[in-house]
């Protein structure tokens, strides 16, 4: 860090007084009303008004019938995974996940809450490659897993940093194969996605979806996650489940696994007092990825895609890469990175360093799953081989992780400061 800073590209650039972050909690002061109003009345447990509010609030949002809140949105994905496994292959059994033995097909550039909820039904995630319009599944890559592994019927697609993938061509390929889709909308939610005539909310496109409410997040209750369906016997499925599964008795009688995933009424109090700043937050996002958008126009990188005919995201976090002919040397092993200064070049942990030393946090876009430690013995389908005649990598997930990072994006980021992230990453190209 030291070194950036008595670094001569950098002169006359001084550290932020405060850390700015890449994106974190926005509070507004109804929050606390709710959360006290919860307490006065001593309801402090997993029901609640607060809950019952919040429930209905994004039901009626993002068009479904149903949601159920949950403690995460991992929690969340986790019975909407069993909800599928159940509804595919039966009921299992002590011991045992509703996949055993079966495969299903997830995202591969992802937070890896999308995958470890097939893990924990016992299942095989098949990773599917990404596309580079929106950095989310390619349904290319799609297609091709299901002709190499025809017996699939579940599919866990999360859409990448607020943006929604490309549902349309999902949604006819799963119809096509007869499959089930999970939508991880965790990072989007607010996007939209155009079906038809029809602009539909992200959240409410698969046959099991789920959002977060994580601290991070476009509004957040610190933690929290909710599943969302059109099933008034899933959501009561799920609402068991995350219960314990007690069965109507005096005493507690169970027939089938359970787990302690309600929602806090407390947690639900913070969500409460944020939804009505849903779409200013939207806003203020959008913002951000307009100035660095005309801020970065004359370096040689591209800001994160999205299909503007079809899609409306949330612009949770504004990411970029480098253009190959602009990659300065950069290397990563498992935890460790090493990279060289190029003059006129530069690379996403030299970027990622000298916005540290300036007080800045960004991060590295998501390692793809087929890449991780834990998974890398996974199948994974890219849309056209592994690799071309040179060896060289055709997986476009890998290049975008060579290449990307996530900026500043947090929506209480003034202009004037994001001017300044904008100044420093022009001035390691210099």
């Amino acid at each position: 860090m030291n070194s950036i800073l008595s670094d001569s590209r950098f002169a006359g650039i001084e550290p932020f007084e405060s850390r700015l972050w890449i994106s974190s909690p926005t509070m507004h002061g109804e929050e606390q009303a709710w959360v006290d109003e919860a307490i006065r009345t001593n309801w402090v447990s997993t029901v609640g008004e607060n809950i019952d509010k919040v429930e209905s609030a994004f039901a009626s949002y993002t068009g479904v019938r149903y949601a159920v809140g949950l403690s995460a949105g991992t929690a969340a994905l986790h019975l909407a995974v069993r909800l599928a496994g159940e509804k595919l292959y039966g009921q299992a059994g002590p011991g045992a996940g509703t996949l055993a033995g079966h495969k299903a097909f997830c995202s591969d550039m992802t937070f890896d809450a999308t995958a470890n909820p097939i893990a924990y039904e016992d299942g095989e995630a098949v990773f599917i490659d990404t596309e580079a319009d929106t950095w989310n599944m390619s349904p290319e890559a799609l297609e091709r897993a299901f002709e190499l592994y025809p017996d699939v019927r579940l599919v866990v697609l999360a859409h990448l940093y607020g943006t929604p993938a490309k549902m349309k061509e999902i949604r006819s390929v799963c119809e096509k194969h007869g499959a089930l889709i999970i939508e991880d909308a965790a990072e989007s939610l607010g996007a939209k996605y155009r079906l038809g005539d029809a602009w539909v909310e992200t959240g409410s496109l698969g046959d099991y979806n789920c959002i977060s409410f994580n601290g991070n997040k476009i509004i957040t209750g610190s933690t929290g996650g909710m599943f969302l369906t059109d099933s008034k016997e899933d959501a009561d499925k799920v609402r068991k489940w995350s219960t314990q599964s007690r069965e109507a008795a005096t005493w507690y009688q169970h027939k089938e696994l359970g787990y302690n995933y309600r929602m806090s009424n407390i947690v639900a109090g913070v969500i409460r007092g944020q939804i009505p700043h849903l779409d200013e937050h939207i806003g203020q996002k959008r913002a951000i990825y307009e100035r660095y958008k005309e801020g970065l126009k004359d370096l040689p990188v591209q800001m994160n895609p999205y299909d503007e005919k079809n899609s409306i995201p949330n612009f949770w976090l504004s990411c970029m890469t480098i253009n190959e002919e602009a990659m300065a040397p950069d290397r990563r092993g498992e935890t460790e990175y090493s990279y060289q200064s190029r003059e006129g070049k530069s690379s996403p942990d030299e970027i990622l360093e000298a916005l540290a030393a300036f007080q800045a946090e960004g991060r590295p876009v998501w390692k793809p799953m087929h890449m991780q430690p834990f998974y890398r013995s996974a199948p994974f389908i890219t849309a056209g081989g592994r690799a071309d005649a040179e060896g060289r990598s055709l997986a476009v997930g890998e290049d975008i992780f060579r290449r990307g990072l996530c900026l500043p994006s947090d929506n209480k980021m003034t202009p004037k400061q994001q001017e300044k992230v904008i100044e420093i990453i022009h001035r390691c190209f210099a």
